[in-house]
């Protein structure tokens, strides 16, 4: 099948005119000035529904604070999850640093350079995996995600939906039997800005493109019409009253999530379901759920997040509390000034400013 959807593409052409623009039009990233496997390793987990912008900030910290694999691997994981905070998807950070222990532990602090390997630490899945071969070492591996589905879609013409698995299968056979031997990282390197760049979702710019004369849905008008995927299914709303609790010492009550799960092991500000339980029935539930007597103060303001899978409706209220101790083990009574320390996901880090004396 690979042969057919190939056979009309001059394949020693379309490697010279896509690396010879590479040459001339690469970006200028941070994890690119050398091929340390570490520090690509954590620019493309970053790189995970993150976008390039948004990530160096947070690279370069991150890179400064845990210079070395020895480094990450002997952190306190709340810090970990500090430096990452605002960033998302907090287990890819957690995946990160448990393999990096691995990769101290197992393999002397040297990241694996074979794909039997690299691909069993945590995290690394096959796209991590190609792009840390090819990248970091040099090895023709395929480093297929939706960025680079996309490119080839359109340049061979392919009508399968990129949600299936298999189609992702088809897309890692392509790209091995397209991929420059001689220079594999900078191939990858060169269809990941392809697709950042011109190559993009919407309206691409194939007036600029250096493989325009090779793309098979330019050549028929049909650029905009790939990729084919199937729509995802529509997210779940959940309403919740997000309480801020504060005793009389000013101190202010936050709960640890759960070690599982999603937002694993940070912190947040107690949140009731309201779907659930009522707003009437807030007070109770929070003394039946945390054995905490709480009394429900002015509504301070509304939030909505949205996760890949489902959406947060949050409803911010005061409320107070005369304890100065939980009972509970998820909560911990924290003096405002001190609240910064922990690390918050996103929705409950912008709850901040509701703070007294923070608006």
């Amino acid at each position: 099948m690979t042969d057919n959807i190939l056979k009309n593409l001059n394949i020693s052409q379309f490697q010279d005119d896509l690396l010879n623009w590479y040459e001339k039009t690469k970006r200028d990233l941070p994890w690119r000035k050398e091929r340390d496997p570490y520090k690509i390793w954590v620019s493309e987990i970053m790189l995970q529904q993150t976008k390039v912008d948004t990530v160096i900030p947070y690279f370069n910290r991150f890179i400064e604070k845990y210079p070395t694999v020895y480094d990450l691997a002997a952190a306190d994981q709340q810090d970990v999850l500090k430096t990452w905070e605002g960033l998302g998807y907090y287990s890819r950070a957690r995946n990160l640093q448990n393999a990096v222990k691995e990769v101290v532990s197992e393999y002397g602090g040297k990241v694996p350079s074979t794909p039997k390997e690299l691909g069993g630490l945590k995290g690394i899945g096959p796209y991590t995996k190609g792009a840390i071969l090819s990248i970091a070492y040099n090895q023709p591996e395929p480093a297929v995600d939706g960025n680079v589905m996309r490119v080839f879609s359109r340049l061979l013409k392919i009508e399968e939906d990129i949600a299936q698995q298999r189609t992702k299968k088809l897309f890692e056979e392509y790209v091995r039997q397209l991929i420059s031997e001689e220079d594999p990282s900078s191939f990858n390197q060169a269809i990941m800005d392809l697709g950042a760049t011109i190559c993009t979702p919407k309206s691409p710019a194939c007036i600029f493109c250096p493989l325009q004369e090779h793309c098979q849905a330019y050549f028929e008008g049909i650029q905009e019409d790939l990729p084919v995927k199937a729509k995802a299914k529509k997210q779940k709303t959940i309403p919740y009253a997000v309480l801020l609790i504060k005793n009389d010492l000013g101190e202010y009550v936050i709960e640890k999530r759960p070690e599982n799960g999603l937002l694993a092991n940070l912190w947040q500000f107690p949140m009731g379901p309201v779907h659930e339980i009522g707003m009437e029935h807030l007070e109770n539930w929070f003394y039946s759920e945390y054995g905490l007597r709480v009394q429900l103060g002015p509504q301070k303001g509304k939030l909505k997040h949205v996760f890949s899978h489902l959406i947060w409706r949050l409803e911010i209220y005061e409320a107070k509390t005369e304890q100065t101790k939980a009972e509970d083990h998820r909560l911990t009574f924290v003096d405002q000034k001190d609240i910064a320390r922990y690390p918050f996901p996103v929705s409950h880090q912008k709850m901040h400013k509701y703070l007294e004396g923070e608006a």
